[in-house]
Formats: structure tokens, C-alpha cells, sequence
């Protein structure tokens, strides 16, 4: 195609988001008590755009969004990976332990995430690796993605990938 063109898609929808309960780890001593947040994603595609006027079916990109969302919707979201944080499963339970802390969860209320802290800063790249590693997004011919979660308004972090040539 001789005169193809780059453009850029904004995948915002209402239905973007998952409601969760985390605590953010400042040290070895300092953490947040539990709490939720009304997390939202938006992702950002670059694309060529076809002979037939479209970069590529973006419905099943909305559907990918979504599951990722679904996937950790009305969970306590833990690390796995925290210096700080020590993770253990036993008879229908996890508990994270904190410092001098013993925290119990019934297991099916938690998720454990490999990431350092829960916070945007992690779940955005998180979220992008997830949905890059999708055979969907790997068959379209996707230039760069910008994957955002916001755990507020006018809160976001944005992970990013560029297609290296």
C-alpha cells in the first residue's frame, strides 16, 4: 500500500474497569490500611490503516479489555513480588504477612499478581504484557500500544510498548 497511513485508536469505553481492595507498601514498615478503588483501563493503538479504510477488527481488542478487567473485578489484589510482603496459602486461606503483621483473606477473595506493589504504576504494565501476549493482538499489525489505569480521577499511569523493526 503506497500512501498507507498510521493512526492512532482510543479504546475508552464505560465498561473498562474493575473495582478492587489493595494497600500500597511505602518500606519494610510503612504500608496503607486495606482499601478499595473503581479502577479504570484505557488502552491506545497504533495502527496502519487497510485498503478497506480500517487498522483491524478493534471489537476483539474491546473484548480483551474487558477480560482483563473482569480478571481482577472484586478481588483483594496482593504481590507476589514485594521485598516486603510474604505470601502464604493454608486451608481456605491466605495470609500475607507485613512487618509484625498477620493479615488473613479467605483465598477466594484474593489475587495474586506478580508485581512489586499494587499500585497504577505496576498494573498498567502488567495489564499491557497480558494483552500483548493474547494471539489476537499478536496477529494484528499493531505498531504501539499505550495500555492507562487510573485508580482516580485525573490519576493515571500509562505503560508502553512500540513495535521495534
Amino acid at each position: 500500500m503506497a500512501d498507507a497511513t498510521l493512526t492512532r485508536l482510543e479504546i475508552s469505553k464505560d465498561y473498562l474497569n474493575f473495582s478492587a481492595g489493595h494497600f500500597t507498601i511505602f518500606s519494610a514498615t510503612e504500608r496503607e490500611n486495606l482499601h478499595g478503588h473503581n479502577f479504570r483501563v484505557r488502552c491506545l493503538v497504533t495502527a496502519l490503516v487497510g485498503d478497506s479504510g480500517l487498522t483491524f477488527d478493534y471489537v476483539i481488542l474491546k473484548r480483551l479489555l474487558k477480560e482483563l478487567c473482569d480478571g481482577l473485578d472484586e478481588r483483594v489484589l496482593l504481590p507476589l513480588s514485594s521485598p516486603y510482603l510474604r505470601i502464604e496459602r493454608q486451608d481456605g486461606l491466605v495470609f500475607a504477612y507485613f512487618a509484625d503483621e498477620r493479615i488473613p483473606f479467605l483465598e477466594r477473595d484474593v489475587l495474586l499478581l506478580p508485581i512489586r506493589n499494587v499500585t497504577i504504576e505496576e498494573l498498567a504494565p502488567l495489564l499491557l504484557a497480558r494483552l500483548r501476549e493474547r494471539s489476537e493482538v499478536a496477529a494484528m499489525e499493531i505498531r504501539a500500544i499505550e495500555l492507562g489505569v487510573s485508580s482516580g480521577q485525573g490519576q493515571w499511569a500509562i505503560a508502553q510498548w512500540e513495535f521495534a523493526s
